[in-house]
């Protein structure tokens, strides 16, 4: 009789903790990394925000580039000071990005 109570409890346990896990996983790798950056400290409804204006400005490739950034602000220095031409549409890009953002979510 105990094994019949405890089948339902497990899946129901199992369902609630694939809806926790979900949720990252359908943030796009702005969010994602915003999420997991110290200056946000977690910040979900900023994270929720700047990746919202991410996809609204910037391309999938524009975002896991951009997303770099924020592990690797050197890199961002790098990108910036490019001669080549898809870096310097990628730094127009974010930039652009950077500015709807700042507009948006503060």
């Amino acid at each position: 009789m105990k094994s019949n109570l405890l089948l339902p409890a497990c899946v129901l346990a199992l369902g609630v903790a694939a809806l926790f896990v979900a949720v990252p996983a359908r943030a796009n790798p702005i969010e994602r990394a915003c999420l997991e950056s110290a200056r946000a400290s977690g910040d979900r409804t900023l994270c929720s925000c700047v990746g919202q204006v991410a996809q609204r400005t910037l391309t999938g490739s524009q975002m896991r580039e951009g997303a770099r950034f924020f592990t690797d602000p050197e890199r961002a220095q790098d990108v910036r000071q490019s001669d080549r031409r898809r870096h310097e549409e990628l730094w127009r890009a974010w930039r652009d990005f950077g500015e709807a953002a700042e507009a948006t979510c503060s």
